[in-house]
């Protein structure tokens, strides 16, 4: 016979076990920082790299471990890291890849804190971090030095557009032995194959698409290759990186309406872009799909969508005041950054200091087009413009 247990010890050790055989569509959540081995053997033998069992909550559990396995599969890819977030994912690649007296090449057009991250690496670690132009295309293999170990790539700039020929990049890169990282979140996996034109490394911020509400942070590093893997997966352990399995939850949650909702949000952006073409407001529509746009051959080539992010160019007779009052007169269209989510988002950027070669006149506006109906969106443009005058 058991012997009775005092009720402090039942509250922490009970004897029940559900049945076997619960379905259901979501994926269950496993909370876990510890985690339990049959005996002492299996604690011995268990190897925190080795995905077909558990050693600690920071390694995974089967919800993250599931999250990992839909990524990767969304991109192509045979293996994914999850981290806190897109910035996170890059910072963890650089130091897998990078040590000190090395050299890192980044477009110029590079998401803003991965230059700054960029810069740091040169002033704090000595890593010479070189800043490239988007559309350098083959010729970046006179840029690569003996010392260089990584090049970043951005398919588009964020905020400035510009789509590089991503074949040309990787084909240069690959002859001197060169590993390529692309930020994909611009497309989320859907309309970029991008393992497939040779990029080693895949970086998204689950942040976006993926999570699809707005509400999570996360990032993810993706890549078809074991020994790399092994790299970027010493690294994500040397910096104790984890997610909590309620945020992993989320993401999973919104996978399965990821590519409607993409769709949506391109066929929006397309709208909306189009009527902004047509507005003597403004002089450049910086949307990949737009033949004027830099590099749409490559995009038209490379990519199969173009989602809900674009930027345009107002004429330079309109002070940062005058479009400074344009964003602040928008009622759907809210300030803010990021992208993805279901809400309208607008954010004029002051390009100088985000760029070394920026010649362009005019202020640069970012839109994140959501999936409110677009005639509304239009109309809510059309007022705010009224404010420029």
């Amino acid at each position: 016979m058991t012997a009775k247990k005092n009720l402090q010890t039942t509250l922490i050790h009970h004897d029940y076990t559900p049945p076997e055989g619960f379905g259901a569509y979501p994926p269950a959540i496993h909370h876990a920082s510890t985690v339990l081995f049959d005996n002492v053997a299996a604690l011995r033998s268990g190897d925190w790299k080795d995905k077909s069992g558990y050693t600690y909550g920071l390694h995974g559990t089967p919800t993250t471990f599931t999250l990992e396995a839909k990524l990767a599969a969304i991109e192509g890819g045979t293996h994914c890291l999850l981290a806190p977030s897109g910035l996170s994912a890059i910072t963890m690649i650089d130091f897998a890849l990078l040590k000190t007296g090395d050299d890192v090449l980044l477009p110029d057009n590079v998401y803003h804190p991965s230059r700054v991250l960029g810069n740091w690496l040169q002033q704090s670690m000595g890593i010479t971090a070189r800043y490239y132009d988007p559309l350098v295309g083959a010729g970046i293999a006179q840029l690569i030095r003996p010392e260089t170990r990584l090049i970043w790539t951005e398919a588009p700039g964020s905020v400035t557009m510009e789509v590089p020929d991503l074949p040309a990049i990787c084909a240069a890169a690959h002859a001197r032995g060169v590993t390529v990282a692309l930020d994909n979140t611009w497309s989320a996996g859907i309309a970029l194959r991008a393992f497939d034109l040779g990029v080693d490394i895949v970086v998204q911020a689950l942040t976006k698409y993926q999570s699809g509400g707005a509400d999570v942070l996360m990032g993810a590093a993706i890549t078809r290759d074991e020994a790399l893997h092994d790299k970027l997966s010493t690294s994500h352990m040397r910096l104790g990186i984890g997610v909590g399995a309620d945020d992993a939850y989320l993401v999973l949650r919104g996978l399965p309406t990821l590519k409607l909702r993409f769709d949506a949000h391109d066929a929006g952006a397309r709208r909306v872009a189009s009527w902004l073409k047509g507005r003597p407001e403004i002089t450049h529509v910086l949307h990949p799909a737009f033949e004027d746009c830099p590099g749409h051959a490559n995009w038209r080539r490379d990519f199969s969508g173009a989602g809900g992010l674009f930027s345009v160019l107002f004429d330079a007779r309109y002070s940062e005041a005058q479009t400074d009052r344009f964003v602040d007169s928008l009622k759907l269209f809210k300030i803010g950054y990021s992208w993805g989510g279901p809400n309208s988002l607008c954010v004029p950027y002051r390009m100088q200091g985000m760029r070394n070669a920026w010649g362009a006149a005019g202020t640069l506006v970012r839109f994140n087009i959501g999936l409110e109906d677009p005639a509304d969106l239009v109309a809510d443009i059309e007022q705010a413009l009224a404010a420029l005058a």
